[in-house]
């Protein structure tokens, strides 16, 4: 059983994830140990304190660096359970191995290595990915029911195609590898989907932001790629953190998913609640999308691999032992499109 009256620690705080799951947790009255890399930066820690201002429980910040080891000690003192959220997520790199893998896999090595000297350490939960579990649609035609369960793994990524994917499934190999090596703290992954809506800080940086403002800025108005991915809201993507840090009983990996929709399904929604942005639903036929996808950020590999195929995750697992209940895409996005509007990140139409 976790003592939740002791500190919790959140690895990359500042994170669009965690900025909701650190929300959650002090509202519950927690302690957060908030572990980021320059904790002097108070422009990038106003919306967390933001947050404590307004709440019952405190944040204290603490200086961190993914890759370099020990660095997370000291945020760990008196901590039994521990968030691990800290990864990058970016889709275009120079060097995936140096931008996106060492980063992740490191980063994770480095985590749990505190963590084996921590003694008070008891769970860890790791922030994964559905990334780790498949890397191109296609490959749900060779998966059981032709979905994504949680004890498949991605096979078919590597640095040269989908490396975020395959950074994603090594951090996550090696944190399970990690686990199995000591008997002190247990392991819990969370395995979301594309995370989407409202943020505790409308003017981030992420992809999930740039998929919107792409939206609103035209980059749909010829019609949108049969490109599917699942989708889960930010805020019960961190109401399933929490219940995987606080229940007993959570174990193993978790699909955190709350619709099996792609880009169609999201400027459908968008297009209803916003009429008057440039977005059409009309559908790219896949020939054309690949003629111009190094125009668009994609790879013609990644069009072959996954436009036109259908998505489906499974989260039976998350319903029944987590006891997720999951928002609408509709309310998802739109209610992300407004709040990206009136923080003027988007102009208004």
């Amino acid at each position: 059983m976790i003592d939740t009256s002791k500190p919790i620690l959140v690895t990359g705080a500042t994170g669009y994830v965690a900025g909701r799951l650190v929300e959650k947790l002090l509202s519950k009255g927690h302690t957060v140990h908030a572990a980021i890399r320059d904790p002097e930066n108070k422009e990038k820690t106003k919306y967390l304190d933001l947050l404590a201002e307004k709440s019952s429980g405190s944040i204290i910040y603490f200086k961190s660096d993914l890759l370099e080891e020990g660095s997370y000690d000291a945020a760990m003192k008196n901590c039994e359970l521990i968030f691990h959220t800290a990864s990058p997520f970016i889709r275009n790199v120079n060097d995936p191995q140096t931008d996106l893998v060492d980063p992740a896999k490191k980063g994770t090595r480095n985590v749990l290595r505190s963590a084996n000297r921590i003694e008070c350490v008891k769970r860890v939960v790791l922030t994964s990915s559905c990334a780790s579990i498949y890397g191109d649609a296609v490959d749900l035609l060779e998966m059981p029911n032709n979905e994504l369960t949680e004890e498949t793994w991605n096979t078919t990524s590597s640095l040269e195609h989908q490396p975020y994917s395959y950074s994603k499934t090594e951090a996550e190999k090696e944190a399970w590898k990690i686990q199995k090596e000591q008997n002190q703290w247990d392991l819990v992954a969370i395995n979301p989907s594309f995370v989407l809506g409202p943020g505790i800080n409308p003017h981030a940086k992420s992809e999930s932001y740039d998929i919107i403002k792409q939206m609103a800025g035209g980059d749909f108005k010829m019609g949108t790629p049969n490109f599917n991915i699942g989708c889960i809201d930010v805020r019960d993507l961190a109401e399933a953190h929490y219940r995987a840090g606080t229940l007993p009983e959570a174990q193993g990996r978790y699909i955190i998913s709350g619709s099996n929709a792609g880009f169609k399904e999201l400027a459908g929604y968008v297009k209803a609640k916003f009429p008057n942005y440039p977005i059409s639903t009309r559908t790219v036929p896949k020939w054309l999308l690949w003629l111009i996808a190094p125009k668009v950020g994609m790879t013609r590999k990644e069009v072959k691999l996954n436009v036109g195929y259908p998505w489906v995750a499974n989260n039976s697992k998350s319903i029944k032992e987590l006891g997720m209940k999951y928002r609408s895409l509709e309310s998802t996005v739109t209610e992300f499109f407004q709040q990206l509007v009136d923080a003027g990140e988007i102009p208004k139409r």
